[in-house]
């Protein structure tokens, strides 16, 4: 082989990425004339660099919008920039640099990461949400909400991260700290600015029913984030006073284990009982000290105080409960006030031990009798209830309709449908967002922005000497007049949560450049997304806002759609070995080495490196391998190769050297080989008529192959499609070229490098255009099998009932499972084994064994 033939990827890939950039090979039309596909994955957050947990995402997408190119369908498949927020705020008081120099400059270098990457992407739609091109259009969909009564303003409770000096929403409090400071998390009272995600609710949980390609488990997280729940507001009778508390509870039925009743600190009558009691007042200031999300509250022990007061129950007017303020109880759930079963309910048991209360049992199990009682934990299960008046000896389920009617019947209480959802909070005390569009008037009260001063623009000269936000320091900008009445007024200083630009960014891709949020008739065309990639810690924060968000800009006007996202795919982590240093400092890959023996050391002053474990690629623990650093080395096909041929895209994925090692070794392998046939498979003879045993046999595996990995592909079942692919490439490499007619043989080697494209683009356009081709791979239509040499000859597959053979089947590849399990359960020896058992599972191995488990 001479020297100028071996494969050079950083030279070969700048070539191809620069052909594919001048002949705009993957711009996308705003009227396609051919079946419209728009691939999306979520857009990044421009922290500095590109690393492989990044990049995975990014060529899972790549792979997708190829092979949908190749189909035949016009894709759109755009990228930007989820580029406000607080680490560029951050990072300006740390560097002394503005956030728009800072986030502008990591945008550059990632972009030049991903265009090294052969990403398919449309750069002539790249967004920017910091820039004013794109806010301006954010603020007039602000305006629109707000003119159609999505938009709020209230004082309320919220969590108040004490580092970052901003609210954060309950989905970003984790473990009750900041998810990005780490800060323990306080409550605060604000006036804050809200969408009403709650006019939704039921809407968007009947949605996930039409979600039929989404993941079930994300369907299940949403599911129980929006948590609908039927019970009942009761009335209790505050003794010595002429109001009652309200309290919904999805437990009627358990009143008669009724223990005690509490108040959130932030009650309304917390408070008012606060000011002339200083130890209840000095307990609220505590509880307030913690945060306000669910996670913070169970975890956190559980205190009370208790007011003095009494409670009438419900059922029995002879029968008061005393009333505590506790710190578990949320006042943004419910009414504010809980009645605690201590029996049945963990939580509540927890209190009621701590203050010596009752713990009444009135459910038993049903395998047990009105003996039962409770010992060291609360019982949650289902079961009869006694002790229970006109509800003893039946079932809890049976019991709440009678509980509620009860209740309505003595006109103390009624049944009520709430929601577990709240109202989205957008208010954030910072400066690094985009400024919500509002002016407050001592005179006019609050008044929108006239769409003629759009957009209110970020000032440039802000300073972060002072604690707080910067917009609220400034001493010019927040000073306007008032577009009512003309009086001085002032701007409001919080700028937007950055999950408001995150949920129509996939909208203003289909008309970037147009001068309203986006053009009606090309969003038409292109929404909803077909596919969209993301990760599951995305499962609630991101989807469900943008799912609302598709809901309220239909109701405004600009869409048709209510679903964004039609499939989703939630792929897995990158994960990679940690390694610290003896002084405890977290290492990067690259600072590791490794002895003889294969114990690591620190490469520059070979001391010790404790090695730990394999975790998500993670800047904070410095075990991430960097894209760039990599494609210099080995070139953009081989990550892409190595990190879809691992593992399922939906499970984690280990990075190592050796199975990088192993990708860049076959990728050599495959151009060595290429070139070494080139000359064989520049004929132009036809496919002969008459084959021998081998051309046949290859023949039959090259048209296989196009089948199945095809319908791999279809599937997303990545991992596959590259092992079919390199059976194909070990079948050709080990062929006895002289065994084979050049037709066949061009063939077998055009049709793999078609199917390898999508993964290794560069590679194989490379080789395709050595081949004679004037017409790139890119733009070549994806290859089509002949039925007949696709059909696969049929095997024989093991029956197991319980683990023991039992049975065989003669099936071919194309037989679906549920077909196979059929056929298997119509055999007369499987019946035979199953007569009077119950099947509870079946588990097909393919192409092995299917093991027919039964009862008894």
């Amino acid at each position: 082989m001479a020297l100028d033939d071996r494969y050079n990827p950083k030279e070969n890939e700048q070539k191809w990425q620069t052909v594919w950039h001048d002949q705009q090979s993957f711009k996308a039309d705003d009227h396609p004339t051919k079946p419209k596909y728009y691939v999306l994955e979520m857009f990044p957050y421009p922290s500095g660099r590109i690393h492989m947990g990044h990049a995975r995402n990014y060529t899972i997408g790549d792979v997708i919008a190829r092979f949908k190119k190749a189909e035949g369908f016009h894709v759109l498949h755009p990228m930007g920039w989820d580029a406000f927020g607080l680490p560029a705020e951050n990072a300006a008081i740390q560097n002394k640099r503005p956030p728009a120099e800072w986030t502008h400059e990591n945008i550059a270098i990632m972009k030049q990461q991903l265009q090294a990457m052969g990403l398919s992407y449309d750069w002539s739609r790249e967004i920017c949400s910091c820039d004013a091109n794109y806010y301006a259009h954010e603020q007039k969909i602000f305006l629109d909400f707000y003119t159609h009564n999505f938009v709020y303003r209230k004082e309320s409770f919220v969590n108040w991260d004490p580092v970052e000096h901003t609210v954060l929403a309950n989905e970003q409090v984790i473990d009750g700290k900041g998810w990005r400071s780490g800060a323990p998390i306080e409550k605060r009272k604000l006036q804050q600015w809200y969408l009403k995600i709650t006019d939704f609710a039921e809407d968007l949980l009947k949605g996930l029913d039409t979600l039929t390609q989404w993941p079930e488990k994300v369907i299940t997280m949403q599911r129980n984030w929006i948590g609908k729940s039927y019970g009942a507001t009761v009335e209790f009778v505050i003794e010595g006073r002429s109001d009652a508390l309200k309290i919904f509870t999805t437990r009627p039925e358990t009143l008669f284990g009724a223990s005690f009743c509490a108040l959130s600190p932030n009650h309304p009558l917390a408070e008012e009982l606060s000011k002339t009691n200083q130890a209840l007042a000095d307990f609220i200031i505590d509880c307030n000290r913690a945060g306000t999300s669910l996670e913070a509250i169970e975890k956190m022990e559980k205190r009370g105080l208790d007011t003095g007061l009494k409670v009438v129950h419900p059922f029995d007017p002879t029968w008061t409960l005393p009333l505590y303020v506790a710190n578990f109880v949320l006042m943004e759930y419910g009414t504010g006030a809980v009645f605690a079963c201590p029996a049945h309910d963990a939580r509540d048991f927890e209190f009621a031990k701590k203050y010596n209360l009752p713990i009444k049992a009135i459910l038993h199990p049903k395998d047990a009798d009105e003996t039962f009682a409770v010992q060291d934990q609360a019982y949650e299960g289902d079961g009869i209830l006694f002790h229970s008046d006109f509800m003893n000896g039946i079932s809890n389920a049976d019991a709440l309709p009678l509980a509620i009617q009860k209740l309505e019947d003595l006109k103390k209480g009624v049944a009520t449908l709430t929601y577990r959802l709240r109202d989205w909070g957008v208010s954030r005390q910072r400066y690094w967002g985009c400024p919500i569009p509002i002016i407050h008037c001592g005179v006019c009260g609050v008044v929108p922005v006239p769409e003629k001063d759009l957009p209110v623009l970020l000032p440039t000269d802000v300073t972060f000497d002072k604690p707080g936000n910067p917009l609220a320091h400034h001493p010019t900008w927040k000073n306007v007049s008032c577009p009512t009445c003309g009086q001085a007024a002032q701007r409001e200083t919080d700028t937007l949560d950055t999950f408001f630009e995150s949920s129509w960014y996939f909208a203003r891709f289909c008309s970037p450049q147009a001068p309203t949020p986006f053009v009606k008739e090309v969003a038409d065309t292109w929404l909803p997304v077909d596919q969209y990639i993301g990760g599951i810690e995305h499962a609630v924060l991101h989807l469900l806002y943008a799912r609302f968000f598709t809901r309220a800009l239909k109701a405004c006007g600009y869409l048709n759609i209510e679903e964004p996202f039609q499939r989703l795919l939630s792929q897995g982590m990158v994960c990679h070995m940690t390694y610290r240093a003896h002084n405890g400092d977290w290492l990067l890959p690259e600072e590791v080495g490794f002895d003889d023996a294969g114990k690591p050391y620190r490469l520059s002053d070979h001391s010790p490196v404790r090695p730990g474990r394999s975790e998500k690629m993670s800047k904070s623990k410095k075990n991430v391998v960097d894209s760039q650093i990599f494609i210099d080395a080995f070139g953009a096909d081989t990550a892409r190769l190595f990190m879809i041929s691992d593992s399922p895209p939906e499970r984690d994925f280990e990075w190592t050297d050796a199975g990088a090692q192993g990708a860049w070794k076959y990728l050599n392998r495959l151009w060595r080989y290429g070139v070494s046939i080139l000359d064989d498979l520049k004929t132009k003879a036809p496919m002969p008529t008459t084959l021998n045993d081998t051309e046949l046999s290859l023949r039959k595996t090259v048209h296989q192959t196009l089948k199945t990995a095809t319908k791999d592909l279809r599937v997303f079942h990545l991992n596959r499609y590259v092992a079919r692919l390199r059976e194909l490439s070990n079948i050709l490499f080990d062929l006895n070229l002289e065994s084979v007619q050049k037709p066949v043989l061009k063939e077998a080697f055009e049709s793999l490098l078609q199917l390898l494209n999508p993964v290794a683009p560069h590679i194989t356009e490379e080789l395709w255009q050595r081949l004679g081709h004037s017409v790139m791979l890119t733009e070549t239509a994806w290859p089509v099998f002949d039925e007949a040499l696709a059909h696969e000859d049929s095997f024989t597959l093991a029956v197991q009932v319980n683990g023991k053979l039992r049975a065989t089947l003669e099936i071919t590849e194309d037989h679906p499972q549920s077909e196979i399990e059929a056929l298997a359960l119509d055999d007369p020896r499987v019946k035979a084994q199953l007569d009077g058992k119950q099947v509870k599972k079946m588990i097909l191995v393919p192409k092995k064994v299917l093991n027919i488990v039964v009862s008894g």
